[in-house]
This record gives structure tokens, sequence and C-alpha cells, in this order.
């Protein structure tokens, strides 16, 4: 328990030094009570607890060491952190920034909404004369090696998953891309070689290879296929440790918990990241 306590704490400075990433303040009038750091922090640690606005500020209440880390004189308000959602959401995409990787891995996964429920839209609206969205779609590229998350694209509408392929990774300076047989496309894998990177998407039953031409792409290597299954298992860890139904109800404030819920998971991962390469440290001069 004293370990997990303090990864909490822990938590809380990693998030604090990621929001320096934004302004301190949205306006120089503004009362200065609280700055955007701290209230971000606090909004990245109530997707760490799986909680609610109401929920975090009730646990920051009873808890003075936290309240010592994010140095808060005083605790705000739940409507404080809802507003301060609101406002942030042109500028949280910077604390995602993350441009190199060795090998890089793209996929699809949804999040469910919570602003209507499962019996409005099964059993009362049955008839489906007005539908209802139920999910929001969420694209990443991620890091196989540190398995951090690099790039990311929301959408609340039904896309095909290769329209936000060359988005997910036209910045990001890598040597072998994966994704799965859905991103069957040339123009994809010319896109990829382009880039200077190999693509590694498998070509489906009805497509067939391509032939020979001037545009010479190189056909995947399967044993590097194989790390896309590190991003479905980091999907799996964001829906498992943070939850997989985003509580919001406006399209901008459901991007927001849905992009704080990618921040955490990146924190925590960077923690672990740490902890390896200390761990290696160690035992290399333990060996010694």
């Amino acid at each position: 328990m004293v370990v997990e306590y303090y990864d909490y704490l822990k938590f809380i400075d990693d998030s604090l030094e990621l929001a320096k990433s934004i302004p301190r303040y949205f306006s120089k009038f503004s009362n200065k009570i609280y700055c955007n750091h701290q209230k971000l922090a606090i909004y990245v640690l109530m997707q760490k607890f799986k909680t609610t606005s109401r929920g975090i500020i009730s646990i920051l209440r009873a808890n003075s060491d936290m309240l010592m880390r994010l140095s808060l004189r005083r605790i705000p308000v739940h409507t404080t952190i809802l507003r301060f959602a609101k406002k942030i959401h042109k500028q949280i995409s910077k604390l995602l920034d993350i441009r190199q990787a060795d090998t890089v891995a793209v996929d699809a996964t949804g999040f469910e909404l919570e602003s209507k429920s499962y019996y409005y839209r099964t059993i009362w609206n049955s008839n489906m004369l007005k539908k209802t969205k139920h999910f929001m779609k969420l694209s990443l590229s991620v890091d196989t090696d540190k398995k951090l998350i690099l790039c990311y694209k929301i959408r609340k509408s039904h896309v095909h998953d290769s329209r936000d392929f060359k988005f997910l990774i036209e910045k990001i300076k890598c040597k072998n891309v994966i994704a799965d047989k859905g991103y069957d496309s040339k123009s994809l894998r010319k896109f990829v070689v382009r880039l200077g990177a190999r693509p590694h998407i498998p070509y489906r039953n009805f497509s067939g290879r391509p032939k020979r031409g001037k545009f010479i792409i190189p056909a995947p290597d399967m044993i590097v296929y194989k790390r896309r299954s590190i991003v479905e298992n980091i999907f799996f860890c964001i829906k498992r440790k943070y939850g997989s139904v985003l509580r919001n109800r406006t399209r901008a404030t459901q991007e927001v918990e849905l992009i704080s819920k990618l921040i955490a998971y990146n924190v925590d991962r960077m923690q672990h990241y740490i902890l390896l390469i200390l761990e290696g440290c160690t035992s290399a001069r333990f060996h010694k």
C-alpha cells in the first residue's frame, strides 16, 4: 500500500511536469487562485482514479499529501474542474507530442458514451426512428518498444480506419510502420516509403500483391508484424485502468476526457519505463 500511495504522488509530479506544455493561465486577468497546471493534474488524476469531478475533489479533501504535491492552498470546487475541461479543448493535444520511434503500430478502437442510457438506445428507441450515436472512435499510433502513445485522432462519426492513417504517422520519424489488413492500400504503403520507413501491412486475399514497377514496395516482415499486438494491449490497458466509458455530454468535453486518459496512460508508462532503466542499471552494477 505504501508503494502504491507513493506512485500516486509521483503520478502528480509527472502530470505537473507534463502540464508545463500549456500556458499557466488563460488570461492575464485571471484570479490566479488555481493555475492550469494544477487543474490539469487534477483532471488527469481523476482518470487514474476512474471517478467524477466530485469524486476527485472528495479524495483531495481527505488527502493532505496530494494537496501539498499540487501546491493547493485551498481545494477547488468540482465546477472549476468542469469549466477547465471546456476551455482546455484546443491546447491539451500539446501534451502528447513524441515524434520519434523505431517501430510504430497503428490501429483504432471505440469508447462508449454515457450521455444516453443503454435502455434508451436499445429498448425504448428500438424502432430506430431516431438513430443515436453511442460511441467515439479513437485511432492511435504507438511506439512498440517503449509502449508510448505518439499520436491520436478522435472521430465521433463512423469512418474507415485507413482515413486517419497518414495523419497518425506523417510527423513521426521511424523505421517501420505496422498495421493490419484494414490498412491494405497501395497509396498508404507508398506514403510510408516516402517517409523513409518500411510498411508491414499484410495483403488481403482479394487484393493481391502489386506487380513490379518503378515504385517497388518491400514485402512485409511477419516477424516485425507480430508486434502489432502491442497496440491492442495498449487499448486494453487504457480501458481497464481508466475506463472505457466517456461520462461527459458535449463533443468538446468528451474529447478532453478521452485525451486525458491517453495522458494518464503515458504518464504511468513513463514511470514504468524509468523504473525498468533503473533496475537494469542496478542489476548491471550488481553483476560487476
